[in-house]
């Protein structure tokens, strides 16, 4: 029997479609016998449980649940104290269940594999399974595999505490078990480490990179592959790997003309979460920013009403952005080239108050997020004084739109 774990905390309700999505990915691939372990608390809904109780049984697997919350209550009450932003982030408590897999879990179970819900095992999982960990603790892909600096992105190695080459990622484990459980000492040091640490970004990942870096088996790369490098790289065609789509780039999205967001749809849909009421939330969301749309069409008409247009624009952009927004001769164009530049448009913006409309056409301005406070501090208002210029540009000139709301919410 092969021994798989989830956890998760689900606030919204909607997060456990991606636990689900992920482990019907396993399902699709994996001929051996698996028990799906999920750790979770008060949040889980029966719905939720139902459907995943559904999921196992249509392809004859077993799912088994635990209320970490009510089976080890003064545990999570001590991480909490420990870590007390944990409940303030996004990144919930449930990140922490998975340092407690081990005293959760039946004695009697030695080995198991950690995945985080953000995934698609698109691989016989048996061959993780298989490897052996010897007299490591844990087995798990290096960050710097995924093409990471662990010396910039990282203070555990920057801080010289973990050899950057040992910085591992956790949303993949493959877990020794009967060595963890002499461990729990060390692993509650590691939380209250990262508690009196709060700039160490990251909650159970600087915990058991804190207390394992050194004991841990790097795992080949396919057991836990960005989406980001995938995308990065241009593949096309994505292939037996343990796909992870964590954070921003490496999120899934609506456009299906990308192959990590194809592979991620065509499990999805193959879920219990996909039903009527899930395609009922999808229109409403569209139908939204339709009227959002139309609602920014009028308030623009309204805002160039009697106004004259201005761009600050890079340099190397401004052949194209005059084609894109057909500037004329008489329009004026200020390089984006340095703070005197960004000083001449502060200075242009006072001199023309009211009568101007300044189109911003630079998201990021000396290797920075545009400084757009400064133009509030001034007194300048969005939609009125000045426009996120990017924003209009066409698909193939413009970073797509970001639906991953729209996948949270289904």
């Amino acid at each position: 029997m092969i021994h798989v774990c989830y956890c998760f905390s689900d606030k919204t309700g909607r997060y456990a479609k991606f636990a689900g999505t992920s482990a019907l990915s396993l399902f699709e691939n994996t001929n051996s016998d698996v028990t799906i372990h999920i750790l979770h608390d008060n949040t889980l809904t029966d719905d939720n449980r139902d459907k995943f109780n559904y999921l196992a049984g249509r392809y004859s697997q077993s799912v088994k649940f635990y209320n970490v919350a009510q089976l080890l209550p003064n545990k999570v009450e001590e991480i909490i104290k420990a870590v007390p932003e944990v409940e303030k982030a996004k990144v919930t408590v449930g990140t922490f269940y998975k340092v407690l897999i081990p005293q959760i879990l039946p004695q009697k179970i030695e080995k198991a594999i950690f995945i985080d819900p953000d995934t698609l095992v698109n691989l016989d999982i048996k061959e993780l399974w298989q490897i052996d960990l010897e007299d490591k603790v844990l087995g798990a892909v290096r960050e710097i595999d995924n093409g990471a600096n662990p010396n910039k992105s990282f203070l555990l190695c920057s801080e010289g505490i973990v050899n950057p080459e040992d910085y591992f990622n956790t949303g993949v484990l493959l877990m020794n078990l009967v060595a963890l459980r002499g461990e729990e000492e060390k692993i509650m040091q590691g939380i209250k480490f990262r508690g009196e640490n709060p700039k160490q970004k990251f909650f159970e990942q600087t915990v058991l990179n804190y207390c394992f870096s050194a004991q841990a088996l790097t795992l080949p790369t396919k057991f836990n592959c960005f989406i980001k490098l995938e995308r990065q790289n241009g593949e096309q065609n994505l292939g037996q790997k343990i796909y992870h789509y964590t954070g921003g780039p490496s999120r899934m999205y609506l456009d299906m003309s990308d192959p990590a967001n194809n592979l991620w749809m065509s499990y999805f849909v193959k879920t219990p979460w996909f039903n009527e009421e899930t395609i009922g939330r999808l229109y409403t969301s569209l139908q939204k920013i339709s009227n959002d749309v139309k609602n920014s069409s009028l308030k623009f008409t309204s805002t160039l009403a009697g106004k004259t247009r201005a761009f600050f624009i890079e340099p190397k952009k401004i052949d194209a952005m005059k084609k894109t927004f057909s500037i004329g001769k008489d329009e004026l164009i200020i390089p984006a080239t340095n703070d005197a530049s960004f000083k001449k448009l502060l200075d242009t913006m006072k001199a023309n108050r009211g009568k101007c409309v300044f189109f911003v056409l630079t998201e990021k301005f000396l290797n920075k997020g545009f400084p757009f406070d400064t133009l509030k501090k001034a007194g300048f208002t969005e939609g009125k004084d000045f426009l996120k210029g990017w924003t209009f540009l066409p698909s193939a000139q413009n970073p797509p739109h970001s639906t991953y709301s729209f996948i949270e919410s289904l």
